[in-house]
């Protein structure tokens, strides 16, 4: 992809005629079709389609949660098709973050404690600092201390983005990250992940059922029966609409 400027940007996460196929050879299900799918650096895609079409497949493929049946992935510049469980999960600790339409968080610690869990995980030094930092940075500076069902859903929610960006990952992946949110809050994630993008350079992933929370993306990648059949740059939310109504149809 190339920018306003004719810049050439690098790719973070990139999909080589992947296919992924279910169950047994009576029984076989094609999730994905030779999907080639580059998302650059510094962007952000949101993955639409009608249900059964591909796109949580994607997602996880994208983010080695599933071992492609052919075809290559490659993640901040390395092949990772045929890495080992093991090596997946290392490198999903230094590259990537999540974060779920359900937020996930551990209801009995604290928001602070939440962030700094994968740097636990991971084994790294956890910071006060820097976890208190990311905090602020989605406007939580004054909950730090209170637990999950002490806030909001727009709050847990803002907790949980804070908890995949502490790491610092080459992509984030997000999963419906408004789809449990009221309209206010969606609103106020939706500012957020845009301006993790157009300020720090964050690369997005993000599948949604919702027009207007594609239409906060840079482009709009559409599937049907595992393909992709249909692509959109900077759309509005009724263009969005549209497109997913034709394949709905």
């Amino acid at each position: 992809m190339t920018n306003a400027i004719g810049v050439q940007r690098a790719t973070a996460v990139e999909l080589r005629e992947v296919t992924r196929e279910y169950g047994g050879k009576h029984a076989r299900v094609c999730a994905l079709d030779g999907v080639s799918l580059a998302f650059p650096q510094g962007t952000w895609t949101a993955v639409m389609g009608p249900s059964g079409s591909g796109k949580s497949t994607l997602l996880h493929c994208a983010a080695g949660l599933e071992h492609v049946s052919s075809g290559q992935v490659f993640l901040a510049g390395e092949d990772i098709t045929a890495a080992s469980d093991r090596e997946l999960t290392d490198l999903r600790r230094r590259e990537i973050g999540f974060v779920f339409q359900s937020f996930n968080l551990i209801g009995s610690l604290t928001a602070e404690q939440n962030v700094a869990l994968p740097l636990k995980l991971s084994g790294h030094r956890v910071s006060k600092k820097d976890v208190r930092a990311v905090l602020s940075g989605v406007g939580l500076a004054d909950r730090m201390r209170h637990r999950p069902r002490e806030l909001s859903g727009g709050q847990q929610q803002r907790v949980a983005i804070a908890r995949a960006m502490v790491t610092r990952p080459a992509v984030l992946f997000a999963d419906e990250p408004t789809g449990a949110l009221d309209s206010t809050s969606a609103r106020t994630v939706l500012g957020l992940l845009r301006q993790m993008v157009d300020t720090a350079g964050q690369t997005i992933v993000m599948v949604t059922h919702d027009p207007a929370a594609a239409a906060c993306a840079d482009s709009v990648v559409f599937l049907s029966d595992g393909r992709i059949v249909d692509r959109a740059v900077a759309p509005s939310a009724r263009e969005v609409a549209d497109r997913l109504a034709a394949l709905e149809a």
